[in-house]
C-alpha cells in the first residue's frame, strides 16, 4: 500500500507557510532563468554575423576588440592568403558605425553598415542572394526588416511598394529591399550594400583598407591547417582566425571584457541566494514547529539520517512545485521580451534542466543547515 511521504504531510499542514515558499522558489527560479536566458541571448545575437557570414577562415586587425568596433588593414593582406595552399577564394568586407535618420521623425541613430563585392556570395541568407542586382545598384542599400523600430516604418513601406530614401551619413541612399537579421547588444540595425556604396557613405576610408577578410577554403581541406599556414605566411598586422575561434573571440570579448557577463552571473547568485534563504526560514521554522516530534521519533530508534530525510523530501517537494510555475511565469516573460527587444531569447531543454537541478541543490543545501537543530535534538531535553 503507497504511504503519503511524511515531508509532504508536514508541509501541507501549514498552507500559509507552505505557499510563501514556493513563491519563494518560483521566484528564485524566474530570476535564473531570466539572467540565463539574457546572457544566452547576449552572447547569441553577438555572433549573428560571426556564423552567418560564408568563410572557413577570417582575417582581421589585432586591435579589433568586437564586430561593431573593428579595426581596418590593409587587403592586401588578403589576396596574399589566396596564394597560400588550400585557399579557394576570398573576399573583402568593409564595416562601419552610420548615422541613420528616420525619414518620418528625422531623429538620428547609428546602424551598422556592411559592405561586400556583390560578385561574391557574403551572407548564407537567401534573401540577400536573390536581391543582389539590387544592393549593387548606385546607393541601394538592403535593410534589416529586423531592426529596432526607432529606424521608422521601413519594411512596412517597402513592402507596400512604395520608393523609401533615407540619410545615411548625410547621404541619400534608398532602400531597395529587405533581410532579416536581428538585434544584438551592439546593434540596434543593420543595412548591407555593395562595396563601392560603402565607400561612397563612408568618403573619408580607404578602399584598400578593409575590416574583415573572408577566407573559404576547397573541398575537403581543413580550414585549421590551411589557419596555420597563413598564421605562418603572413605578417603579424593581422590576426588569423577559424570561423569557431572568431566566434569564441567576440563571446569572449562580451563575457570577460564588459560587465554584462558579470552582472548576467551575479543575478543568478542572487537569485540561489535569495531562494536559499527563504526556503531556509521555511524549514527552519517547520524543524522548530515539531522539535518534539522528531525528538519522539529519535527516542523510538529513528536515526538522523532518517529524519534528515524527512527535511530532504521537504526540500525536494518545495524545488519540484516551486519550479513549474517559475518555468510558466519566465517563459512568458521570454516571449514578452524576445519581441520587445527583438534578440534570440528562447528557452532550452538544457537550460531547463539545469534550472530544475540547480533548484534542487539549492533548497538541499537550505535543508542541511536547517537540519543542524534536528541533529541535535537530545529527546531528554526536548521533553
Amino acid at each position: 500500500m503507497w504511504k503519503v511521504p511524511l515531508g509532504w504531510l508536514q508541509l501541507k499542514k501549514e498552507k500559509l507557510r507552505f505557499l510563501v515558499a514556493l513563491l519563494g522558489v518560483a521566484f528564485a527560479v524566474v530570476l535564473i532563468l531570466m539572467q540565463l536566458g539574457f546572457r544566452e541571448a547576449m552572447f547569441g545575437s553577438a555572433v549573428r554575423y560571426h556564423q552567418l557570414l560564408d568563410y572557413d577562415v577570417v582575417l582581421l586587425s589585432p586591435e579589433t576588440a568586437f564586430i561593431v568596433q573593428p579595426r581596418s588593414f590593409s587587403q592586401r593582406r588578403l589576396y596574399q592568403a589566396l596564394g597560400a595552399p588550400g585557399v579557394a577564394s576570398v573576399s573583402p568586407v568593409y564595416l562601419g558605425l552610420g548615422i541613420w535618420k528616420n525619414p518620418l521623425s528625422h531623429e538620428a541613430r547609428t546602424i551598422f553598415v556592411l559592405g561586400f563585392d556583390p560578385r561574391s556570395t557574403p551572407l548564407d541568407l537567401p534573401a540577400v542572394d536573390r536581391q543582389r542586382d539590387l544592393w549593387k545598384l548606385q546607393d541601394v542599400v538592403l535593410f534589416d526588416e529586423a531592426s529596432r523600430p526607432e529606424y521608422g516604418p521601413i519594411s512596412e513601406r517597402v513592402r507596400a511598394g512604395e520608393r523609401v530614401e533615407v540619410e545615411l551619413n548625410n547621404r541619400r541612399v534608398r532602400v531597395g529591399g529587405l533581410f532579416a537579421f536581428g538585434t544584438s547588444f551592439g546593434i540596434d540595425g543593420s543595412v548591407l550594400t555593395s562595396d563601392t556604396n560603402f565607400l561612397r557613405i563612408f568618403p573619408n576610408r580607404e578602399r584598400g583598407l578593409i575590416e574583415l577578410g573572408l577566407v573559404r577554403v576547397q573541398p575537403g581541406v581543413d580550414p585549421e591547417r590551411v589557419r596555420s599556414v597563413l598564421r605562418e605566411t603572413l605578417p603579424k598586422d593581422v590576426l588569423v582566425l577559424t570561423k569557431a575561434e572568431y566566434v569564441a573571440k567576440e563571446v569572449r570579448y562580451w563575457d570577460q571584457n564588459t560587465p554584462i557577463g558579470y552582472v548576467f552571473s551575479l543575478g543568478v547568485g542572487v537569485g540561489l541566494v535569495v531562494g536559499g534563504i527563504i526556503v531556509y526560514q521555511i524549514l527552519f521554522a517547520d524543524v522548530n514547529d515539531h522539535l518534539a516530534e522528531y525528538a519522539t521519533l529519535k527516542a523510538m530508534g529513528y536515526s538522523n539520517a532518517f529524519l534528515s530525510g524527512v527535511v530532504i523530501q521537504q526540500a525536494v517537494i518545495l524545488a519540484v512545485l516551486g519550479y513549474l510555475p517559475g518555468l510558466g511565469i519566465a517563459l512568458a516573460l521570454y516571449r514578452f521580451s524576445a519581441a520587445q527587444t527583438r534578440l534570440p531569447l528562447e528557452m532550452t531543454w538544457e537550460r531547463g534542466v539545469f534550472v530544475l537541478g540547480l533548484t534542487i541543490v539549492m533548497c538541499s543545501v537550505s535543508a542541511l543547515i536547517a537540519l543542524r537543530k534536528v541533529r541535535s535534538a537530545d529527546p531528554a531535553e526536548v521533553f
